[in-house]
């Protein structure tokens, strides 16, 4: 059998009423007859939507059909045992060139009890922002569920939401649970759990293309929503350059960005898990073993678990996400 290799595969693309450009326009990926892209999902082990290899002798493959074969060789043991034939983490380019709808997403537990698989934590790195652009994370003061839905139901939800204004660099962890949405004039990179389960609570009454309002989920979020309030919705973390500096350290995933300028050796040797790398600034050649490849903003790479040595070689300034189970 032919030894494995960092993978990188073709993109989905995501026709979203919020859409915009940026996906084709910042990022250069091909989003082919799409007006209005809102979404590239770049690895991915949806049903239905797994992205297939684009070069090597495994071009053609989709990303399950691989771990069937590859199993913790290429996604760890502890991850196989636990996610089996699922890869359990999903990767997007998100352009939100209006505002998303008003969301919550259930956890494991809740999401399990609704025979729906996966719950849905995730996180996003701001790639750019248009001066101004805002998003939504979490409440800005304590609420009960009556107090709530009168809130609601009088169209006044905006009153008790924490409203953050966004810049490129910031970082915005999105547990399960958490009320949020994203406002115009932002490109995020998104790393999240395997779910596609979204309950949509308020979308300032827009209709699809038919002329139909989109649905709402408001009994099935209730159950969802946590309504504490935090002081801090925004992740902090150091600016260090030429070193891995931890993002998210959480049990469905841990991410850390690599701001780079000169090279930068990795030894996952202690880590069982595959690793992905998503660009979001900048390019890279990445060394590895057997050969070496290059990685644009844009752009994530699977590196098998059973790879452990990488040389990251930048052109000019790159950053990195990088992303595991432990």
């Amino acid at each position: 059998m032919n030894k494995l290799y960092p993978l990188k595969f073709k993109p989905l693309f995501k026709e979203k009423i919020w859409g915009g450009t940026k996906i084709k326009d910042v990022l250069g990926m091909d989003i082919q007859h799409l007006s209005n892209c809102g979404e590239a999902w770049v690895l991915s082990g949806v049903t239905n939507n797994e992205t297939i290899v684009k070069e090597g002798f495994l071009e053609g493959n989709e990303l399950n059909e691989l771990i069937e074969v590859y199993m913790e060789d290429l996604v760890g043991e502890k991850v196989f045992d636990k996610y089996k034939n699922e890869f359990p983490i999903l990767v997007k380019f998100i352009d939100a060139n209006d505002y998303l709808s008003i969301q919550v997403h259930p956890d494991d537990a809740l999401a399990q009890k609704r025979g729906l698989g996966n719950g849905k934590t995730e996180m996003w790195y701001i790639i750019s922002a248009d001066e101004g652009s805002e998003l939504i994370a979490g409440f800005s003061r304590k609420l009960d569920q009556d107090s709530y839905l009168s809130h609601l139901k009088n169209k006044t939800l905006n009153e008790v939401l924490n409203i953050e204004k966004v810049e490129a660099g910031n970082v915005f962890f999105m547990p399960a649970g958490r009320i949020h949405a994203l406002g115009p004039g932002i490109l995020l990179a998104e790393i999240q759990q395997t779910s596609d389960v979204t309950y949509r609570i308020y979308d300032y009454d827009r209709k699809d293309s038919n002329g139909q309002l989109r649905e709402l989920h408001i009994e099935e979020a209730l159950e969802a929503i946590d309504f504490t309030v935090y002081d801090d919705y925004r992740s902090q973390y150091p600016e260090i350059k030429n070193k891995s500096v931890e993002l998210v350290n959480q049990p469905c995933f841990t991410t850390n960005l690599m701001n780079l300028n000169q090279s930068f050796h990795r030894d996952y040797g202690q880590l069982d898990s595959f690793v992905i790398l998503t660009c979001v600034e900048g390019k890279s050649e990445i060394q590895y073993p057997e050969g070496k490849t290059n990685l644009r903003a844009g752009e994530c790479l699977l590196v098998p678990a059973i790879m452990d040595q990488l040389l990251i070689k930048p052109n000019n300034e790159t950053k990195i996400m990088e992303t595991f189970i432990l």
